[in-house]
């Protein structure tokens, strides 16, 4: 439901270029700074346990860095295959060999969003169903060449020239670029954080220049 209470200030834990892109998209006004956290994998951890904690880590850390009491959003996205977490390549032949477990294949994506205020922290997960076409061995060397897999999860931007490889998707693709919208609206809701923000100032704006 359409909210215009959004007078609090919210601040977006962090530095994914993508993820303050969506919020921006839907006139969602914020502040965005990065923080670092340990996201290493703990033995035997599952998925979604993983990306659920990593994501309330995340934004634990970034309370620690607004005013008290300020709404702070945070997220994470993983890809997962045959149960595997494929993150971010280390290096060309790691990115290589993520993409080849995922040509011709299924894979889940799992983002998580925190919001957290002084008071609460709320965490949802949304997962898609991303079909790869099967990629050929020079496509896998031109891609990385471009510089787009390095700091991708599982290797690849499904908003980028990535793209090329997804046949289709099975759910939100605003999820698998890095945050759900239509969740992360609907948490934002809850502590009082609109969407559109501003966009009619900005319609009148233009209308008046044109």
């Amino acid at each position: 439901m359409y909210s215009d209470t959004g007078c609090s200030p919210l601040y977006l834990a962090s530095a994914s270029p993508r993820r303050s892109a969506l919020l921006t998209q839907v006139g969602i006004v914020h502040q965005q700074f990065g923080c670092s956290i340990d996201e290493s994998v703990l033995a035997g951890e599952a998925a979604e346990h993983y990306v659920a904690r990593v994501t309330r880590a995340k934004a634990v850390a970034g309370q620690a860095q607004v005013p008290h009491g300020a709404v702070v959003l945070a997220a994470d996205t993983v890809v997962v295959v045959d149960g595997r977490i494929l993150g971010k390549p280390l290096d060309e032949g790691h990115a290589a060999t993520m993409l080849r477990a995922l040509s011709g294949r299924v894979h889940r994506v799992m983002t998580a969003v925190a919001v957290a205020s002084a008071e609460r922290m709320k965490v949802v997960r949304v997962d898609t169903q991303v079909f790869f076409r099967p990629i050929e061995e020079p496509e896998i060397t031109a891609y990385w060449a471009t510089g787009e897999p390095a700091d991708k999860a599982g290797g690849y931007a499904i908003q980028g020239l990535g793209a090329v490889f997804v046949s289709a998707i099975e759910g939100s693709y605003s999820a698998v670029v890095g945050l759900p919208l239509p969740e992360t609206v609907q948490l934002l809701a809850e502590y009082g954080i609109g969407y559109w923000q501003g966009l009619e100032a900005e319609n009148a704006s233009g209308s008046s220049q044109a």
